[in-house]
């Protein structure tokens, strides 16, 4: 019951939903997902980890570049359960449509460009 919560209270947030929705084709740097979602790199962050806490991201740190994706451990069947609907049930929402031809761009824009661009 606790990750089926946690999860649940993870997903109880907009932005929190977007990104996890950003994540779906692969992992982003924190530097594409303060770009995507507009927010500062903190708030951005702190979504971050709870979704993390939650199980439904991944880290991966690469020197000092920090790389989120999509949990694709073992999941509790209802938590890959929930994450499963929310992407069919968001897939036609228009917010989620403007994100996906966003994050084409912003997958474009070179990496070291735009994480310079956040550190400063």
């Amino acid at each position: 019951m606790d990750e089926f919560l946690a999860t649940m209270k993870a997903l109880s947030e907009k932005n929190r939903v977007r990104a996890l929705m950003a994540l779906r084709n692969g992992e982003l740097c924190v530097c594409q997902m303060i770009e995507l979602l507009g927010l500062a790199p903190s708030t951005v962050s702190s979504h971050m980890t709870i979704l993390r806490r939650a199980g439904l991201v991944e880290i991966r740190r690469d020197g000092k570049w920090a790389y989120y994706r999509l949990n694709d451990g073992p999941l509790a069947a209802c938590v890959l359960k929930v994450r499963e609907i929310a992407f069919e049930c968001l897939a036609a929402d228009e917010q989620a449509r403007e994100d996906a031809r966003r994050l084409s761009s912003v997958r474009e824009m070179p990496l070291e460009e735009l994480c310079r661009h956040y550190k400063n």
